[in-house]
């Protein structure tokens, strides 16, 4: 039989499930806090595979095993590799408290609306994506992983700029209609839909040394927290409340997608229509732990349906009266959207990199801003355009980086009212998307 006992937020190990035990296994300060039986092996856990191995032996024989972990050792821990290894009945887990339970529970909230997502040797973007994406999350942490890398990568999205009004609706330094040439302020977070973050890390939670410590990401970036970091909560005091759950964590998908035009605040109709919306989302595949860039944004609808699916989005829009536009939208729908006023290709240099991307606007710039889309994109990049001239140079930026071409031309007629109480179908105008593949497909966007 191989125990295994959550420990390390405060809970001490139970002395009879030491007593006994021939093999204990565990971390070094697990190891150090207990009195282990004499004659007893140790093994500090390092590498997984070589400790699995020792266990293995120990089992075979029928020699008692323990293992020592923190928190719940079922929850993003050693007991998934335990139960694959020797099955789930050989198995004797004595739970204690999870240090995302304890962390939540030292600053006074509920979790069960939480994300939680492990960066324990795992790709920090995944959790950096999730924590711009959501407003209550909590991220495991590990080494390279912790909260001043987290911090880091999320001052572009979540510091609140200085120049920026306390009222985002408020109109912007340019009268409407009219295109800014944009200065370093603009192109760092001008007028962002995406509210400011906390981070509140967790340290040595249960022990003498514990430490919970609120603070902006540029200020974790700035500090070497050292090896205690239990774990970092990532909070958008606006929305940290949410409402009464039935399901426990990330929140369900809408209910429907491609949102009729009318959902969203749009200038002259000047809005990817909902046709064009529906295809252009089922080829970009926004999920959970995806970034999405929608280049010449316009509305932000694209941008915005994509955060809805779970996605974190970031929305490059050069006019300062189509900023407000896309915050106003990302408001009215309760998502978050970061908005960066500026011009493509230039406006990309400085985002991090996509899992994909739409682009949706671009005049003659079209072909390098595709181009430079696609050297950047993980996954696809999707083009909409209304222009037939522009189809073959766009296609050739695409096949040019090595992606994978198809397309379509869309053409549409709605049902539209006639009087004396009969209907008559209207044509939308035509519109070519073209979508782009990344060879071979990479599927890095969501590490589970």
């Amino acid at each position: 039989m191989i125990t295994v006992i959550g420990t390390g937020t405060g809970a001490p190990v139970p002395p009879e499930a030491v007593a006994g035990a021939e093999l204990v296994v565990g971390g070094r300060r697990h190891l150090d806090a207990v009195r282990l039986p004499q004659g007893a092996e140790r093994v500090v856990l390092g590498p997984l595979a070589p400790a699995l191995d020792i266990v293995e032996e120990y089992v075979g024989k029928d020699r008692p095993v323990l293992v020592l972990a923190s928190g719940d050792p079922g929850f993003f821990g050693i007991v998934r590799a335990l139960a694959e290894r020797f099955g789930a009945d050989r198995l004797d887990v004595r739970a204690g408290v999870s240090s995302v339970a304890a962390a939540f529970a030292r600053v006074g909230l509920p979790w069960d609306d939480a994300v939680v997502v492990s960066a324990h040797g795992r790709d920090l973007r995944t959790a950096v994506n999730v924590c711009r994406a959501h407003p209550k999350v909590a991220v495991l942490t590990g080494p390279g992983a912790g909260p001043a890398e987290l911090g880091a990568a999320l001052r572009h999205a979540c510091d609140e700029p200085e120049a920026e009004p306390e009222d985002a609706s408020a109109p912007g330094p340019a009268a409407p209609g009219s295109s800014p040439a944009p200065g370093p302020a603009e192109h760092a977070a001008s007028a962002r839909a995406s509210r400011a973050r906390v981070l509140v890390v967790a340290s040595a939670l249960g022990s003498a040394r514990e430490r919970v410590e609120r603070v902006t990401p540029a200020e974790a970036a700035a500090r070497d927290w050292g090896t205690d970091v239990s774990v970092v909560l990532c909070l958008d005091g606006a929305r940290v409340l949410g409402g009464v759950r039935t399901v426990a964590g990330a929140p369900a998908g809408p209910a429907g997608w491609a949102l009729d035009e009318g959902e969203f605040a749009h200038r002259d109709s000047m809005i990817t229509k909902f046709e064009v919306r529906a295809l252009a989302l089922a080829r970009l595949g926004p999920r959970l732990g995806d970034l999405v860039w929608d280049i010449g944004a316009g509305s932000g609808s694209v941008a915005v349906e994509c955060a809805r699916l779970g996605a974190a989005a970031v929305a490059v829009e050069k006019t300062a009266d189509g900023v407000e536009r896309i915050a106003a939208n990302a408001r009215a729908h309760g998502v978050s959207v970061d908005v960066v006023c500026d011009m493509a290709p230039d406006a990309l240099a400085v985002l991090p990199d996509p899992d994909a991307v739409f682009v949706g606007g671009g005049g003659a710039e079209l072909p390098a801003i595709v181009a430079a889309c696609a050297r950047r994109a993980r996954r696809t990049v999707v083009v909409a355009m209304a222009a037939l001239d522009r189809v073959p140079a766009a296609r050739e930026a695409l096949t040019g980086a090595g992606f994978s071409c198809d397309g379509v031309l869309l053409q549409s007629s709605r049902l539209a009212p006639l009087p004396g109480d009969v209907t008559r179908l209207a044509a939308t105008n035509p519109v070519f998307l073209l979508w782009g593949t990344r060879i071979p497909v990479s599927d890095e966007g969501v590490a589970q």
